[in-house]
């Protein structure tokens, strides 16, 4: 199903400003209703934020695994710390597939209950789910229980929330592009200018990939191999190609992360790395978690899911991570760096999807199949 080229001000009506929705909370007859409804899809549904935290303050401890950056954790733990005195909370972080392989057969033995919150890796996604706790955190946001803006959250498992937004840009050398050959498109990548190692491609085409909700998989896969034919520099990786875009060893790269490229912008005292967002810009969610089946502390988790899509924590997240906070967070700086641009949004009926376009992509690229050996 194509989902098709959004703009900032298409979806700026998602963009609930903080507090308005205490405003918008629903009836106790609305909220009833929503607990039977969750009640009977399997979930449960808190009517009463009151409820959650005073059920907190009776657990009194959280523990996190999350995909964060050291100095993101340490700030947030004040910072949560600061609001919520009584939970005496730890956040430990996990990165990469092969953690994550590893922490999914944890959780599948029995053997990572000390978790009430749980990092889900994108390349396992499905995997974890009967393994969540079944709190209804969709229906609880919907009607104003929980304030948290209901596109960061799966509608479809209503217990899975993401918090941050990644969005790919084309970093390049401004002293090896020159000003008037600088794409604002992709198809600019197209043009002649751009043939024979004009550019770097990542061999892992997220970016490419997560233009198949604006343009269709069909138009994605014949616009890979039109890329293929410019004949990029094939690479692996952000970091490593920015610093050589820097030391002028390659002229461009299409693919990095933004807040990869602000964070290296930020240590070129040259002044060389520059960036653009070709449009349609791809956007996907990151930094997926869900409270864990059994956890300890279940309301004390809520209490930090709702904490970390708050301004405050978004706000530490763009100074920490840096720049890594979400497009559905009015005033974040990822929101403000998209306004007003074309987006291909990564949903979250596509969420699962990502795995195979990358793989479809990569062939389009002409490069050969991994073959499963038995």
């Amino acid at each position: 199903m194509r989902f098709g080229v959004l703009r900032s001000v298409a979806f700026s009506l998602l963009l609930i400003p903080w507090g308005l929705q205490s405003v918008l909370a629903a009836s106790a007859a609305e909220l009833l209703k929503a607990q039977k409804e969750a009640k009977a899809s399997g979930y449960e549904f808190i009517t009463n934020r009151d409820t959650i935290v005073a059920e907190a303050k009776k657990e009194g401890r959280l523990r996190i695994l999350a995909e964060m950056e050291p100095p993101n954790i340490k700030a947030s733990m004040i910072a949560f710390k600061q609001k919520y005195p009584f939970i005496d909370i730890y956040i430990q972080e996990i990165t990469g597939t092969d953690a994550a392989r590893a922490n999914i057969l944890e959780i599948k033995s029995g053997a990572a209950k000390e978790w009430d919150v749980i990092h889900l890796s994108t390349d396992f996604y499905s995997e974890y789910m009967p393994y969540l706790s079944k709190l209804d955190i969709f229906g609880m946001a919907q009607k104003g229980v929980l304030q948290m803006p209901t596109p960061m959250i799966d509608p479809k498992h209503r217990n899975v929330v993401a918090f941050y937004s990644r969005f790919q840009v084309t970093a390049y050398n401004k002293n090896l592009v020159p000003p008037g050959q600088v794409p604002k498109l992709w198809v600019d990548l197209l043009k002649p200018e751009f043939k024979g190692k004009k550019f770097a491609a990542d061999i892992r085409p997220t970016e490419v990939a997560a233009l198949a909700p604006a343009w269709g998989l069909e138009k994605t896969l014949d616009f890979a191999r039109k890329i293929a034919q410019q004949q990029p520099l094939w690479v692996r990786g952000g970091s490593r190609t920015i610093t050589s875009i820097v030391a002028g060893e390659t002229p461009m790269m299409i693919g990095p992360n933004f807040h990869t490229t602000k964070r290296a912008q930020s240590k070129d005292p040259s002044g060389v790395l520059q960036y653009v967002a070709l449009e349609p810009v791809p956007v996907r969610s990151a930094m997926e978690e869900a409270i864990q089946a059994g956890a300890k502390s279940p309301h004390a988790a809520l209490l930090w899911l709702e904490w970390m899509v708050s301004p405050e924590a978004q706000k530490i997240a763009d100074e920490t991570e840096p720049l890594a906070s979400s497009v559905y967070v009015s005033g974040s700086a990822v929101e403000k760096e998209l306004r007003g641009k074309q987006l291909s949004v990564v949903s979250w009926e596509h969420h699962q999807n990502m795995e195979s376009w990358q793989a479809k992509v990569f062939e389009a690229y002409g490069f050969p199949k991994v073959e499963k050996t038995k």
